[in-house]
């Protein structure tokens, strides 16, 4: 083999390996980028999914009210039995 040909062999590596890195770095950044992205997301929601829970704990309470307001208006259950 002459040297011209060992030359250009070892170049085509080089250049392989260097596309190689370059497409594994960019990989890498495109990932890292999503996965902040996606944190970014899940952090929002989270807080959303929070509010909705203290907004339905709120519902659930005046629900209890409202029931209680009612059972009042209603009055006392009626017996099959008059009390003696």
């Amino acid at each position: 083999m002459s040297l011209e040909i060992i030359t250009t062999v070892i170049s085509a590596a080089a250049l392989l390996l260097t596309m190689i890195g370059m497409f594994i770095g960019g990989f890498a950044w495109v990932i890292r980028r999503v996965d902040v992205r996606i944190g970014r997301g899940e952090d929002r929601l989270g807080e959303r999914i929070d509010g909705l829970g203290e907004r339905i704990g709120g519902v659930e309470r005046e629900l209890v009210e409202v029931k209680i307001g009612i059972a009042r208006i209603e009055g006392p259950p009626r017996r099959l039995m008059p009390a003696r």
